[in-house]
Parts: structure tokens; sequence; C-alpha cells
């Protein structure tokens, strides 16, 4: 991965081309990370709006295309995810039905890659940023990037490709 702010999610080249292309076609989107159940884990993709981020929602971080992309966890699955970072891919296969690339025949794919020493100690003591603190208008400070997923950051990644 690329050295640069940290940040809880990040995007990949090709992820980003395909979210550029639902904007155009859709406009604004969001992600939300699912849970499971009938989506399996996948990050659901939906135009902004149409899926209702709850109050205890956490916004793992806002990618950098297009005006900006709002990824969102439920509060209880952040707890478990907290020390991972979040790679949006996407592959080959259909995914979820009501995530907006579905009719791609490709599907965005989560990635984890476990935070570094000193990226977790820079993340110590930084707030996150919940649903109802949205609305009220905080924001990160920092995107989420586009980055390159060589080899060796592929490794490092669960998911199809890492470990």
């Amino acid at each position: 991965m690329a050295p640069g702010p940290v940040t809880g999610v990040v995007i990949t080249p090709a992820a980003a081309e395909l979210l550029a292309r639902l904007q155009e076609r859709h406009g604004p989107v969001m992600f939300h990370q699912s849970g499971g159940c009938c989506d399996g884990s996948s990050p659901m993709c939906y135009p902004r709006g149409d899926f209702l981020v709850g109050d205890r929602d956490v916004l793992l971080g806002v990618l950098d295309v297009g005006d900006g992309v709002p990824v969102w966890i439920s509060g209880p699955q952040y707890e478990v995810w907290k020390h991972t970072q979040l790679v949006i891919d996407v592959v080959p296969g259909r995914g979820g039905g009501f995530s907006l690339e579905a009719p791609e025949g490709v599907r965005f794919l989560s990635r984890g890659r476990v935070f570094t020493d000193d990226e977790s100690a820079a993340l110590r003591g930084a707030s996150v940023i919940t649903g109802a603190a949205y609305e009220r208008g905080e924001r990160p400070p920092e995107r989420g990037p586009v980055v390159a997923l060589d080899d060796a950051a592929a490794r490092q990644t669960c998911g199809p490709g890492g470990r």
C-alpha cells in the first residue's frame, strides 16, 4: 500500500473505475459493508439516500472517487473490524442483487488488511463518525485513496489473492 494518511477504507483502481461509471449513471452513491445473510459480506453500493444509515453505523471513510463516496459499516461489525483497513476491489461474478454493480457481471469485494502497529498508534484516540454525527455535518479529515494492489500488497490482504 502507498504511504499516506491512515484511512479506514481504500479502493483499487479497477473498483474506482467501475464506481465512477456507476456515479455517472446513478448520481451520488454510497457503500454499506454488509454483515452477512443474503448478500454474504460484500460492500453493497447504493444510490445515496436509498439505504438508510443508522445512527450507530460507523463511517469507515469517504473514498476519493467523484464527489466522494461514503463507506459505512454497522457499529457492532466495526468493533470486530476496527483493526483492519477495508480494501474495496472488484472481481468477475455476480454479487448481491441489490448492489448497483450487479448487472455489470462483476461484484465489489471487500479485502481486509490489518493495520500496522504504527497505523494503529496513529488511529488510537481518533473518534469514529457515526450516522448521527454525519447527519450533524461531521466528516473525516482525509479521503480514502485509490491504491494499486501489487503482488506484495495483495498478499497482505484477506480475500481472493490474499491469505
